[in-house]
């Protein structure tokens, strides 16, 4: 059911998204995989959404997958030797749960409850999150991620002060650079070069948790950025973005973005979850032919 937000209580934002592959030779298939519908969620109302496809595909269906994105999936079996694919969204975005800072419990009694060993009931809510304790095939287990979030879980620290100062330490020991990292770079190289991207920042995070029990998902979706005092917003600079969600029983999901050092807010549309960011690339597939090929993503995140 979506929610009726009072009319102050939430801010609207138009989102384009433009992914464009050029070839230099042609493609005669291609099969695609567009994960770009934001969710509908208790603090997050869709008003409109599009995806069109450049050229237009001969199939193309709508599927939720395992953790209920939205996937597009269609095919080209023309030859081409170009691919856009455009989202265009206008979306409500109202500020997130309050966090009950009294209700905090240390974060080893979060690990214990997630593991059974709390001697309640396991609900479904908890079955679920603690499939997000477990590494994946992109976020192996790391030795070097446990060793770096182990500085901040202290014995007896409570789980959100664990957490922010998590969130902190990235922040603040990481330099971001757009051009030291690639889609593929594993957490042991982000640890060693200490810089990176937003998705390096998050796959650290989640490593770091995941190697202490606890669970946390990978979140993809745009972040309002403000520009300077006195200065245009600038249109097609925005990037889509990525940051954490973890969980605790007495708090439910609280997201948690170690590239600006915050909580997410009214300012972070939500695109989708999953365990890393293999599971929510805004698109990916197969193609026979192409040959060398040339990628170019523009952005645009407007308040209206």
């Amino acid at each position: 059911m979506t929610p009726a937000f009072p009319p102050t209580s939430f801010r609207r934002y138009r989102v384009e998204h433009e992914t464009r592959y050029a070839y230099s030779s042609a493609v005669t298939e291609s099969w695609q995989l567009a994960r770009l519908t934001p969710r509908e969620l208790p603090w997050q109302r869709v008003l409109a959404t599009s995806l069109e496809v450049d050229p237009h595909p001969g199939e193309r269906r709508d599927a939720s997958d395992s953790f209920g994105n939205t996937v597009t999936h269609f095919g080209l079996r023309t030859p081409h030797d170009e691919l856009a694919v455009r989202m265009r969204c206008e979306v409500e975005v109202a500020a997130r749960p309050e966090v009950d800072e009294s209700a905090d419990s240390a974060w080893e009694a979060v690990r214990d409850a997630i593991r059974g060993k709390g001697g309640e009931p396991l609900s479904q809510a908890w079955l679920t999150a603690s499939a997000m304790s477990e590494p994946t095939q992109v976020l192996p287990s790391s030795e070097s991620a446990r060793a770096y979030a182990a500085t901040s879980l202290v014995s007896g620290r409570s789980w959100l002060q664990a957490l922010d100062e998590l969130m902190h330490r990235i922040h603040a020991e990481f330099e971001f650079d757009p051009h030291a990292t690639h889609v593929s770079t594993s957490v042991e190289e982000v640890l060693q070069q200490r810089r990176g991207v937003c998705q390096d920042f998050a796959h650290l995070m989640l490593a770091g948790l995941r190697a202490h029990g606890l669970p946390a998902r990978y979140m993809s979706g745009y972040l309002l950025t403000d520009p300077p005092q006195g200065k245009p917003r600038l249109m097609g600079v925005d990037a889509s973005h990525a940051w954490v969600a973890a969980y605790a029983p007495a708090h439910g999901w609280v997201e948690f973005d170690p590239t600006n050092d915050q909580r997410a807010d009214s300012r972070y549309i939500t695109l989708g979850w999953g365990a890393d960011f293999g599971d929510v690339a805004p698109l990916r597939g197969v193609i026979i032919g192409g040959g060398e090929q040339r990628l170019d993503v523009a952005v645009s995140v407007t308040p209206l």
